[in-house]
């Protein structure tokens, strides 16, 4: 209900932004962007510690952490963020209740980063028939869970949904309070650690894209002050670039940024992709914008998150890429 009113109230602001040239310097004043403690918006840490955004220009850049999708999404939706880092099906969920914001790019792609956690007794998907599963409503878990349950002849109604925070499912599976839980790291492998029996029963590699984030912008701000987002754009490839070169100070700097230490961690990375400016060239014209958040799209619509219709790719500005991009 928080959500739906902030949206209401984000209708008066201004339309779809206009064809414009991106300017090369960034506009005074600054810039306030959501995040949660999730690795693929990692390397937006990495240029805070390094000073990646000043050498852009950008001299009041300032991350706000958030631990639920839910707060995030109505500090956005409300106007008391300039843009946020969220997963794609919820800026289409966000597009169709109609609040005004463009995907600007593609962060990352979770491959074995989000999962379906069980103890030893849950042998396979068709075993949750009935079951306990701790996950958070409206999130990657969410759909995660809907796609894995479908692909198994199953729907949400065959299991006992368990709603908590993606932060807590993990621990609740390990305390024996639900026997399978859904969440993304760091949360799996601290789970894991604390009980090596806890397997992964389930990724998102089982359709690559399908959990997968993006740098949405309000519109308003898109018209306002375009060369900031094109000096955040190249901050976040001098991020990228940075953690090219050292990417063990990389991983230090975003695990303590989410709460974990780079040992915990080890193999957690691994199961997350970083977009470069020159990926998201290709995908916001190419691969993304033609088959993968159309996919996240049927997604959404099958967990009964997305409802109703919306342009998938019409959501997408890839303006700021082709300006920044070589």
């Amino acid at each position: 209900m928080v959500l739906a009113a902030a949206i209401m109230a984000g209708l008066a602001w201004a339309g779809p932004a206009a064809a414009q040239a991106v300017p090369a310097k960034p506009e005074a004043g600054g810039f306030k962007m959501g995040i949660e403690p999730w690795l693929g918006y990692g390397l937006w840490h990495v240029a805070a510690e390094k000073k990646l955004f000043e050498a852009q220009g950008l001299s009041d850049v300032e991350i706000v952490n958030f631990t639920q999708d839910k707060d995030v999404n109505a500090a956005l939706a409300s106007g008391q963020l300039d843009g946020a880092n969220i997963a794609t099906h919820t800026a289409l969920v966000m597009a169709a209740a109609g609040l005004p914001i463009k995907i600007v790019a593609v962060l990352d792609v979770s491959m074995t980063a989000d999962a379906i956690l069980a103890g030893p007794d849950v042998k396979g998907i068709a075993d949750l028939k009935g079951k306990e599963v701790a996950y958070e409503e409206g999130t990657t878990s969410h759909i995660l869970l809907n796609y894995a349950l479908a692909a198994n002849g199953l729907t949400l109604a065959d299991v006992k949904s368990v709603p908590m925070p993606a932060s807590d499912a993990g621990a609740a599976l390990i305390a024996k309070r639900v026997p399978v839980a859904v969440t993304y790291e760091p949360y799996l492998t601290l789970a894991r650690a604390q009980d090596p029996a806890v397997k992964l029963l389930y990724t998102a590699a089982e359709d690559p894209g399908l959990v997968s984030d993006v740098f949405v912008v309000r519109e308003e701000v898109l018209k306002e002050k375009p060369g900031q987002i094109a000096a955040l754009l190249r901050a976040w490839q001098a991020a990228h670039d940075d953690y090219a070169k050292d990417t063990a100070g990389g991983r230090a700097i975003i695990a303590k940024a989410v709460g974990a230490s780079p040992e915990e961690l080890s193999t957690a990375f691994d199961g997350v992709t970083f977009y470069s400016l020159p990926d998201n060239k290709a995908q916001l014209t190419g691969a993304f914008a033609q088959h993968v958040i159309l996919d996240v799209k049927k997604a959404a619509q099958a967990a009964g998150l997305l409802q109703g219709d919306v342009d998938a790719a019409g959501l997408i500005d890839p303006r700021f890429i082709a300006a920044v991009a070589q």
